[in-house]
């Protein structure tokens, strides 16, 4: 079977890193669907509005061609611990295929894109293929009671995230919320922990840098690039 896709999805974050590890963690942090001109017809959203959530079948669109491994290092254990690539969501899969549940915010119709939907707790980079969409229906979907595994015993790496006031006052509202969500869930590997070292990433028109030192991230620089 051939997949291709119906879409791609814009979001602050060009590359993986800083973004958070699963969809809807970060519910702040906003995207954009945009579909491919075939699929730009309101026949094929008629009813997706009395939805709040979907799911999203998406593609890790830079781990393609690699070679299949049966087991992988998920990164919150230490990225030393193998098990299982189907017992992880890890990106280095046999299809590279991947599937998020975010919320529905709303549909839109576009001058230039035609209809697109808004979407927020995002977890892909801009550019990122979407195969499919699928409505989320809580009384089938969810299973609270459900075990977790060893997601639910690693672990807390969440930070306090600390931004100087003067860097606060570079970046709009909406945005200055979603950098502080997803720096708490602290975008480095887990097994680096340098107090001294200092990480960046591209956000949007922005670079920004951070130092971490226990549990506490302490932005450094927000710049226009």
């Amino acid at each position: 079977m051939e997949i291709k896709p119906i879409g791609y999805i814009n979001t602050p974050f060009p590359t993986k890193f800083g973004l958070p590890r699963q969809g809807g963690v970060c519910k702040s942090i906003p995207a954009t669907l945009v579909f491919e001109p075939e699929f730009r017809v309101a026949e094929a959203l008629r009813g997706l509005e009395r939805y709040s959530h979907v799911w999203i079948i998406w593609g890790f669109s830079e781990n393609t061609g690699k070679d299949f491994s049966p087991t992988v290092r998920p990164p919150r254990l230490g990225g030393n611990t193998r098990v299982g690539v189907f017992a992880t969501r890890s990106s280095f899969r046999p299809n590279s295929l991947a599937l998020s549940c975010l919320k529905l915010e709303g549909i839109e119709k576009t001058a230039d894109t035609g209809y697109v939907l808004k979407l927020s707790g995002a977890d892909m980079k801009s550019g990122t293929p979407v195969y499919d969409i699928k409505p989320y229906l809580p009384h089938i979907d969810a299973f609270p009671n459900a075990l977790g595994g060893f997601s639910t015993e690693i672990e807390d790496y969440t930070k306090s995230v600390v931004i100087p006031s003067e860097l606060k006052e570079k970046l709009p509202p909406h945005l200055l919320e979603c950098l502080t969500e997803a720096l708490s869930q602290d975008p480095r590997p887990s097994y680096i922990d340098d107090g001294d070292r200092v990480y960046g990433f591209p956000f949007d028109k922005y670079e920004v840098r951070f130092k971490v030192e226990g549990k506490i991230l302490t932005v450094t620089e927000i710049f226009e690039v």
